[in-house]
């Protein structure tokens, strides 16, 4: 594997791992553009059939770490 490719699985390993810091570190390292597409992606997650209930489970708690601060 590529390491862009690596970077990218462990950004999405910090995203989904349930654990705050680790959400708002990961997510801090990305490019404006790049959040957007997370938080999109997210939000599907949570939303949308065809995830399994783990994923969503870590998916919200991600929007929960993210928007936490948001009014």
């Amino acid at each position: 594997m590529s390491t862009e490719w690596n970077e990218i699985v462990n950004v999405w390993e910090m995203l989904l791992s349930r654990k705050p810091d680790w959400i708002e570190k990961a997510f801090e390292s990305l490019h404006p553009d790049e959040k957007r597409a997370v938080l999109i992606h997210l939000q599907k997650m949570v939303s949308e059939p065809g995830w399994q209930p783990e994923q969503k489970i870590s998916a919200q708690a991600a929007l929960d770490a993210l928007l936490k601060n948001q009014p």
